[in-house]
């Protein structure tokens, strides 16, 4: 298996574990802590990361690509990884100084917590990841990764047992955090050899961080934010609800992310080899079929939105119910966007689109919660996601309408809607009759696979589409090569 094969795998499985984790932990945490320990929780530590996030700036995108061009060279390496951390040394101490002075002086909620959280901004200090992603090391923060990961879960089963234990659980989290990153210090010496950074190497690296810098912090305000303002405007209760509202729609972004890490190199290996047929056939494809599957996963969640809360989380959370179906739009608006950015912009080396659109979704995102969370809590918080969501899709899509026409790709999509619609129908009338109990939501699901994969593979077979014939042929040579 080649390298590249490799880490599609190792990237592939992790995106797997990310989903698999939070189904096992999530429930358990939920009825343990209560909708209020969840909530406090969840906006404490989007407060830790703002701090971290502005203390790394854009060295985690800056650091991967200059090590990339770097590799090969321990020497040169050496002096790149030394130049880059010294900024970040520099920055995420400053931030971390910052943190602890906000939390001492001006934070006015649960303390014990605020402090232990502390740590996560200590991870960010440590955090040399991105080094790691520059040499094209994926297996072993994966592994590491994956281990710790199993580490928590298995501490917050053992060790958090009543809604006090809310320190325990944050010190959990925090401290897998920490080590995680350690771990990978210890294993940096193969790599790297001890050198003083040198300021003109230094000053090269300031503007390409600082400008990278941009996009991540525009995509932050519209993707955490909104708990930031919702435990400052309203409760930490609210908070609670958006919390575990956004871990359900959460699980399928993993597999929209998915999807993008494999198509993105592929695309860009046409577009180096001038095969731009080709790359528009996929980029075709990928809108029928993303879309077909996204359909199905929207419709999906609102479906079950009536009982999964209840069931999944525990009775102080059946006002999810609401967000998680509000939510759930906003897969479509990021697949496509996904689409464009993955398959053309990042590809054809095109940032300014991108950049823009994260900015415009950032300030209508702060402009809608400002509005609607003072007066709607949580609910004010998932109309400014999803309109910022939609917008960062508009802004791209009309930057690329000539060169990459998603409306044209998007028009074949439109069978799928009334699919996902009698399928959506369906299973949310299961739920109403049957009321709320696991056999129930085990019920809807199977029913609500079972009608959609139905109707699609019916409308494919019917229109002879490709894709379906071709995994037919393979399917029959398979059957007739074991006879």
């Amino acid at each position: 298996m080649s390298s590249l094969k490799k880490n599609f795998a190792y990237n592939i499985a992790y995106q797997i574990l990310v989903i698999i984790l939070p189904l096992i932990t999530a429930p358990y945490v939920s009825r343990v802590l209560g909708v209020e320990g969840v909530g406090t929780y969840s906006y404490i530590y989007s407060i830790a990361y703002y701090f971290g996030l502005f203390g790394m700036l854009g060295i985690s995108n800056q650091g991967n690509r200059s090590i990339a061009l770097s590799r090969g060279d321990k020497d040169k390496v050496s002096q790149v990884f030394w130049s880059i951390y010294s900024i970040q040394l520099c920055t995420t101490a400053i931030a971390l100084i910052a943190y602890c002075v906000f939390m001492v002086f001006f934070f006015k909620g649960n303390k014990t917590v605020a402090y232990i959280d502390a740590l996560f901004v200590v991870g960010y200090l440590l955090d040399i990841n991105w080094f790691f992603f520059g040499m094209e090391k994926f297996k072993l923060t994966v592994t590491r990764n994956t281990l710790f990961k199993i580490m928590t879960v298995i501490c917050t089963f053992v060790f958090v047992k009543k809604q006090s234990d809310l320190w325990i659980y944050t010190l959990i989290l925090a401290l897998g955090t920490v080590i995680s990153q350690l771990y990978l210090w210890i294993c940096l010496p193969k790599y790297v050899s001890l050198k003083k950074p040198k300021w003109d190497q230094v000053k090269t690296q300031i503007k390409p961080i600082l400008v990278l810098f941009i996009p991540v912090i525009a995509y932050s305000i519209y993707k955490v934010m909104d708990k930031i303002m919702l435990g400052s405007m309203t409760n930490v209760v609210q908070v609670g609800y958006y919390e575990n509202a956004e871990k359900i729609v959460g699980i399928p972004v993993g597999i929209i992310t998915a999807f993008g890490t494999v198509m993105m190199p592929r695309i860009t290996s046409l577009i180096a080899s001038d095969n731009v047929k080709k790359a528009r056939e996929y980029n075709k494809m990928s809108c029928k079929y993303f879309t077909c599957i996204v359909v199905g996963m929207v419709a999906g969640l609102i479906g079950v939105s009536n009982i999964l809360p209840g069931v999944y989380f525990g009775d102080e959370f059946r006002e999810c119910g609401k967000l998680i179906a509000g939510l759930s739009f906003t897969l479509i608006f990021m697949t496509w966007a996904n689409i464009i950015r993955t398959q053309y912009l990042i590809p054809l080396k095109q940032d300014k689109p991108y950049v823009i659109s994260t900015i415009v979704g950032a300030v209508v995102n702060l402009i809608g919660n400002s509005i609607f969370i003072p007066r709607l809590g949580a609910l004010g918080a998932l109309i400014g996601t999803v309109t910022a969501e939609f917008l960062v899709f508009f802004v791209q899509a009309m930057f690329v309408k000539k060169k990459f026409p998603i409306a044209k790709y998007l028009k074949t999509t439109l069978v799928f809607w009334p699919m996902g619609a009698v399928m959506c129908i369906v299973i949310y009338m299961i739920g109403e009759a049957r009321g709320e109990s696991i056999t129930t939501l085990c019920l809807q699901v199977l029913v609500g696979v079972i009608i959609y994969l139905v109707l699609v593979i019916g409308y494919l077979f019917i229109t002879k589409d490709e894709m379906l014939i071709n995994i037919g042929k393979r399917i029959k040579d398979k059957i007739n090569f074991k006879s």
